[in-house]
């Protein structure tokens, strides 16, 4: 029986493990943390987002300058395999009302405990606190159990599953670049994707607005404009209505430059109609409360608008553009720490269409290892299985399976 090791215990990794014993291969499992799948698992914390409803015409764009390397991959593991996949786990799904597919339950430990409990009933195997550094004479990864002098695993194919650069005290914290490195081959540099930015607050906006939610604004940075809900934290702003814009601010505020975004408080509402609500005599209301029962802003957004400028405009045309259109400095984007993803990786370049490394023949790569970027809405979790499963149908091929 062929043998083949997976290094990483993620989505990639498991969805690997799953195919390759499933057609009666023997599978390893390698995993430097104490329980697999931690960033899957935190991932699901606020609604395991499974992937989206949306066609394929577009989805596949939102991947972006990667969207032709990895539509092989996708459209050979669309969203309605991953719903099936789910579903054949127990964990019955259900469409929101952005189109995002999320299971019933919306945490992912019910789904992963399903997913280990059929791992084991097909004999793969899942060895812990095992860090993989790099490979040995005779092309064999090399693993050290615990931190102990690593040794060489005997296997036919190896798949590397080991993540990207973000939240690395989950686990997946990028060291792999170098040794690929070291074998020339080509890695792009790590950048945070899908994260918060940062804006100087003052201390009274912090102490008073800090975890409390903005619903229902729209951002707009260089021409793009997105809707969705957001954060105040004490650093700035979180949510998936800014992790759409982070990967373009991130670029442009390297090198300590800021740049200005454009807040909407009122997106559903035109300049007009927001207008002539703030005609209305305000009376003895202060102008919290005024804002707040005219234009029914809430608290937070009324604080933010304020807080972008002290002194508001008393004519009703040019306070409603301010709050259509407020604009907040942004001097960068939370690090590869807190980030939900992260953009770069292998090169596709270095890669047959298989996922297999050019310069290591018989050692596959999936998931976030690869370099390419995508919004949150489901596409990370999509491409993330996709190329798991195209990887273990690579490594079936080379051994012949």
């Amino acid at each position: 029986m062929k043998h083949v090791a997976i290094i990483g215990a993620g989505p990639a990794g498991l969805a690997a493990a799953e195919m390759l014993s499933q057609h009666g291969l023997r599978v390893t499992v390698f995993d430097r943390m104490a329980s697999p799948a931690r960033k899957f698992l935190m991932a699901g914390r606020g609604g395991l987002n499974l992937t989206h409803s949306e066609a394929l015409e577009t989805f596949l764009p939102r991947y972006g300058a990667r969207a032709s390397d990895l539509a092989r991959y996708i459209e050979v593991h669309p969203p309605v395999e991953v719903v099936a996949w789910a579903e054949g786990l127990g964990q019955e799904t259900f469409v929101g009302t952005s189109g995002r597919i999320f299971p019933k339950a919306m945490k992912a430990s019910p789904l992963l405990r399903a997913w280990l409990r059929r791992l084991n009933a097909l004999g793969v195997e899942i060895k812990l606190h095992q860090t993989w550094q790099g490979w040995s004479e005779n092309a064999q990864p090399l693993i050290s159990d615990n931190g102990e002098t690593p040794v060489a695993f005997a296997c036919d194919a190896t798949i590397l599953a080991l993540g990207g650069a973000s939240w690395p005290r989950l686990g997946s914290d990028g060291s792999w670049r170098a040794i690929l490195q070291s074998e020339g081959i080509a890695v792009t540099p790590f950048t945070p994707s899908n994260c918060g930015l940062l804006i100087d607050w003052s201390e009274h906006l912090k102490s008073r607005f800090a975890g409390e939610p903005l619903k229902r604004v729209g951002v707009t940075f260089e021409g793009e404009t997105q809707r969705g809900e957001a954060v105040v934290t004490r650093n700035g702003l979180e949510g998936g209505v800014v992790y759409a814009l982070s990967s373009t601010i991130s670029e442009r505020t390297q090198g300590g430059s800021w740049v200005v975004i454009s807040l909407d408080l009122k997106p559903d509402e035109p300049h007009e109609v927001i207008a002539n609500r703030l005609r209305r005599p305000r009376g003895k209301d202060s102008v919290s409360n005024w804002l707040r029962k005219c234009l029914k802003l809430a608290p937070t957004a009324i604080g933010i608008l304020r807080e972008a400028q002290r002194d508001l405009p008393h004519d009703p045309d040019d306070l409603a553009r301010l709050i259509k259109a407020l604009p907040l400095t942004v001097k960068g984007t939370c690090g590869l720490d807190r980030a939900i993803s992260t953009a770069g990786g292998v090169a596709f370049d270095g890669l047959n269409d298989k996922l297999m490394l050019k310069a290591r023949p018989g050692t596959f790569v999936a998931g976030e290892m690869l370099d390419w970027d995508a919004p949150t809405g489901g596409y990370l979790l999509q491409a993330t299985l996709a190329t798991g499963l195209a990887a273990a149908h690579g490594v079936m091929q080379y051994l012949g399976e």
